[in-house]
């Protein structure tokens, strides 16, 4: 395998996602916050544009709708915030 600069951001991706996951099962995370969302629609992000360098339909599906998800939390998040103010 030939490691690429491509690799590094998909990994960092990785990364975000499960260290997001691991926050909220030590609940230093909720999902309801802002952070939960955003960090994981950037590890989403990451991980896609891993994928067009070295692309996976599968695992293309599952980041385009993690992320398509996250962005669904930050627009509640923002709303609900919104509503209340």
């Amino acid at each position: 395998m030939n490691y690429q600069w491509y690799d590094v951001i998909g990994n960092i991706g990785v990364l975000i996602i499960l260290g997001c996951y691991l926050l909220l099962q030590l609940n230093k995370l909720a999902s309801s916050e802002l952070s939960f969302s955003v960090f994981n629609g950037l590890g989403a992000l990451l991980i896609l544009i891993s994928l067009t360098y070295e692309f996976n339909l599968s695992a293309f599906i599952i980041e385009l709708f993690w992320l398509l998800i996250s962005l669904f939390g930050v627009a509640t998040y923002l709303l609900k915030r919104r509503a209340t103010s």
